[in-house]
């Protein structure tokens, strides 16, 4: 590879531990005020910090399906590019799904995995994903995973939650297009809850505050809380309401209790929980990170079920508190056609991949244009049911 006459060089690393975090960091999410840097802002979960706790956790370990194999980019000895690479045994904890692509695969006779992921693991979250501050940089970064997956062998290499810039990149680099969808809510200059509500049309503004009135009405008290004012206490009763939603959504939750002792320690200041209590006792949560200019909202889970409070703490509560710190946007996490109407718009998310193997790329480039097309609609179709007032 080569990047203006400079001679590159690619490798792996088994840890993200082998990287130092500065170096990292400053890839992943340089400063904002620097006109070299990509078009992005701090987002947490490409930060050294984020993907350490996952890995000194045991979150992410070969024994769990995850072996780390982050791919370095240097040029004479100095680190200019990196990408978060895993080899999977399993296509779990994703969020883009390619079951249906390795039950084929083997059904042709082929073995799907391992294949290699570039992603924040278990983060249905678009944000960078080839850390480099040039345009060809990332491009080599594209065109090194490619070698690096057909010098290992694997059926496949998957780069999720991109952003539009580096899925032109990957394109470019000759990785298949793959465009989903999720919901946002953005921030148009509100300056209160009501001036978001006053933006709604009248039956949905009657329904949100319905909604929020009857979710508390039993006596509870929803409190946020940032950084240091999580205690001990509200992370054992988190742990419990996560625990809960990841044993019904996935039969065994995917990380372990170290991980969010480590965020608390390494990223305090990134750490929203919004509780909700009763009598002073937590009986449910979400935990959000707080990005550069987003609130991402990442896992909830309650120990009592009550109506509407799903709602109120996951989405109403996120929404206040972007508008009041000025933030551009909340993004709830995967799926969910019932956040539309609480003011979530649908946007389209990217994905690229790589297939190794020349017939089974085309059968799967069939099939992408095909649900790309389905994607496209559905979202144009779906923008017709937002609860705004219309012009």
């Amino acid at each position: 590879m080569a990047d203006g006459g400079a001679a590159l060089t690619a490798r792996t690393v088994s840890s993200i531990d082998e990287i130092d975090a500065r170096t990292w960091d400053a890839l992943a999410n340089p400063k904002a005020e620097s006109d070299a840097g990509p078009p992005w802002l701090y987002n947490p979960f490409v930060s050294h910090a984020f993907l350490s706790a996952l890995e000194a956790s045991k979150s992410v370990a070969p024994e769990a399906g995850w072996a780390p194999s982050h791919l370095v980019l240097e040029e004479d000895g100095a680190v200019v590019g990196a990408a978060p690479i895993y080899a999977k045994g399993h296509s779990q904890g994703e969020y883009i799904f390619d079951h249906h692509w390795a039950d084929a695969y083997a059904r042709a006779g082929g073995r799907y995995y391992p294949k290699l992921l570039c992603a924040a693991p278990f983060t249905p979250v678009p944000g960078p994903r080839l850390l480099a501050p040039s345009p060809s940089a990332r491009l080599n970064l594209a065109l090194a995973l490619r070698q690096i997956a057909g010098r290992m062998g694997v059926s496949s290499a998957h780069v999720n939650f991109v952003t539009e810039d580096d899925h032109d990149l990957l394109g470019q680099a000759g990785y298949l297009s793959r465009i989903g969808e999720q919901y946002h809510w953005f921030n148009r200059g509100y300056e209160t809850f009501d001036d978001f509500l006053a933006a709604l049309s009248s039956r949905k503004r009657k329904a949100v505050r319905r909604e929020r009135r009857e979710a508390v009405a039993d006596g509870l008290v929803v409190r946020r809380l940032i950084g240091a004012e999580i205690e001990e206490r509200h992370w054992d009763a988190f742990w419990l309401f996560y625990q809960d939603t990841g044993a019904r959504k996935w039969g065994t939750p995917y990380l372990i209790r170290t991980f969010f002792r480590l965020i608390a320690e390494r990223m305090a200041d990134d750490l929203l929980l919004i509780v909700a209590e009763r009598d002073g006792a937590p009986i449910a949560g979400a935990l959000n990170f707080i990005g550069g200019d987003a609130l991402y909202g990442r896992y909830w889970g309650c120990t009592e079920d009550v109506p509407f409070l799903h709602f109120e703490i996951c989405y109403h509560q996120a929404v206040e508190f972007a508008i009041e710190r000025r933030l551009a946007r909340v993004e709830a996490g995967a799926q969910g056609q019932h956040k539309i109407a609480r003011g979530y718009e649908p946007v389209p998310i990217r994905s690229a991949h790589w297939i190794e193997n020349d017939g089974f790329r085309e059968a799967v480039a069939r099939y992408l244009e095909d649900e790309r097309d389905h994607a496209g609609a559905e979202i144009e179709a779906l923008k017709d049911f937002t609860p705004f007032r219309k012009s």
